[in-house]
């Protein structure tokens, strides 16, 4: 089944905000501590990922092109008025429903596993990358709820949307794009994505308030500009 790898990743993420949300008497002060600790540990996560780039001049490229396209589309509030919309429908005892969608959200979304793991599901039905990051995301997603609530659940709904789309058409995407290419295109979406995934970090550490959303375009760019760049050598 094509899609068993990205609904088990679903899955995790349920089950990890489920436990998380049985721990709603921690101390305010150890929230803080814990979120921290969280930001912490994406932002370095977010610097690993930066570093495998072998062309960052397009990295920084990419994001400035994009986030000019993310502004300009205002993808920051659309993406948070969807959590708000889920929150009047659903209410909330725990934390922001918005926010910890967003936060989320984006976390599972941008990274090289959710791409290498939905296109092996649907090229060679292997979803090993997509049961460890089930695994993953189940434990983040159980530590993020304890701070930023119910909220987190919902991402889960763009997990499956995200991955499903890739593993469905990863047979025609691996007939399209020639290995050298593909291998380019995840490192330096990879390293795109892990820029985004350090402002994140430092948006839960309480640093900055970086609109992560409104960056999201630049994944779309990179992909473009490392394309044009294989055509044209």
């Amino acid at each position: 089944m094509v899609l068993l790898g990205t609904l088990a990743n679903g899955l995790g993420i349920i089950v990890g905000t489920l436990l998380g949300s049985l721990c709603r008497n921690i101390p305010e002060s150890m929230k803080t501590t814990v979120m921290q600790a969280i930001g912490l540990a994406i932002a370095v996560l977010g610097i690993q990922m930066g570093m495998k780039s072998e062309q960052f001049l397009l990295v920084i490229l990419s994001l400035v092109i994009g986030t000019v396209a993310g502004e300009a589309l205002k993808l920051e509030e659309k993406l948070s008025s969807i959590g708000s919309w889920i929150e009047s429908k659903v209410g909330s005892g725990q934390g922001s429903v918005a926010e910890g969608f967003v936060t989320a959200t984006l976390i599972f979304v941008v990274g090289a596993m959710a791409i290498i793991g939905a296109l092996d599901s649907g090229i060679r039905g292997n979803h090993d990358v997509l049961y460890t990051k089930a695994v993953m995301d189940g434990f983040i997603s159980l530590l993020l709820s304890t701070t930023l609530g119910i909220g987190v659940i919902f991402s889960a709904i763009a997990v499956v949307l995200y991955q499903g789309l890739i593993a469905v058409f990863a047979a025609q995407i691996d007939r399209l794009v020639p290995n050298a290419l593909m291998d380019q295109l995840i490192i330096e979406m990879t390293a795109t994505g892990g820029i985004m995934i350090l402002a994140i970090g430092l948006n839960l550490i309480g640093i900055t308030k970086v609109k992560v959303a409104n960056l999201l375009p630049a994944i779309v760019v990179v992909i473009l500009l490392v394309t044009g760049m294989y055509a044209w050598m």
